[in-house]
């Protein structure tokens, strides 16, 4: 099976990207799955019901997260309500929301997506290494193939993820930082890994943010609002192409997407 998993969407001009490239993307590349990471979808922090809805709408099949899925207050009104929506497993417990979720393609090969966070430099939450290795031993009989996405900044913990779960998961697919790097590899044990897929967002920003604002924040270090830069936008991420049988990755590469490439 092939699947899709387009990077930290940011905004609306995001989303907007997403709605117009992801079709003929999945039509030309025969893409069974889509998967993408929306933590940034609305207004470039958190998400709120309507833009999962427009996200569900524009084809993306499962939606993951990171740390700022709670930015939007609402989201406690309908996280624990739909399952295509993930949170990071290794939040506490009482966190509420889905920690992960199985799809099924039309030829009927079973997938599970899983969600976790890194904690180095960010918020120390449970350990995702322990974590994964909970959920892959609870869930290892229900499907061969398994995909997570890491969210998580240190390059550090994403590479050492992807070691410690090679050949335990189909794909370690890392997020966060918004910089798409170029380490995408086949693991010797057959898990597809790259350390970060990118951003769906503004080429001429600050990781998605509008670059006078981050500048100034570097310059003065006075705290201020951030707003999504909406121009020059690209739907970044990757293709992972999975043997439905043993569930080993075959191969992996970066998408990188303009609208230009419309009329292409």
């Amino acid at each position: 099976m092939k699947v899709l998993l387009i990077s930290d969407i940011i905004g609306s001009a995001g989303r907007a990207v997403v709605k117009k490239l992801l079709p003929g993307l999945v039509r030309g590349k025969k893409i069974d799955l889509v998967i993408a990471n929306c933590e940034n979808a609305s207004g470039g922090f958190g998400l709120t019901q309507k833009t999962m809805d427009e996200l569900f709408s524009s084809g993306i099949h499962i939606l993951t997260s990171g740390n700022h899925i709670w930015d939007k207050k609402e989201i406690l009104g309908f996280i624990f309500k739909e399952s295509r929506l993930l949170r990071p497993a290794n939040y506490p417990p009482d966190a509420p929301g889905f920690t992960y979720t199985t799809f099924t393609t039309s030829a009927g090969t079973k997938c599970i997506i899983f969600n976790l966070m890194g904690r180095v430099f960010m918020s120390p939450i449970d350990c995702p290494f322990r974590t994964a290795d909970m959920l892959i031993e609870k869930l290892k009989h229900d499907a061969k193939i398994m995909i997570l996405d890491f969210h998580a900044e240190a390059t550090s913990e994403k590479i050492a993820m992807g070691w410690y779960l090679q050949g335990r998961v189909s794909a370690v697919i890392g997020t966060h930082t918004h910089v798409q790097t170029a380490d995408e590899r086949i693991l010797p044990l057959g898990t597809a890994y790259i350390t970060d897929a990118g951003m769906t967002g503004s080429l001429d920003s600050v990781i998605g943010m509008k670059r006078e604002q981050a500048i100034s924040r570097f310059l003065t270090f006075i705290p201020s609002r951030f707003e999504v830069a909406k121009e020059n936008i690209e739907l970044q991420g990757v293709i992972v192409d999975i043997d439905d049988e043993t569930g080993k990755g075959l191969s992996i590469e970066r998408v990188r997407r303009k609208l230009e490439d419309l009329q292409e």
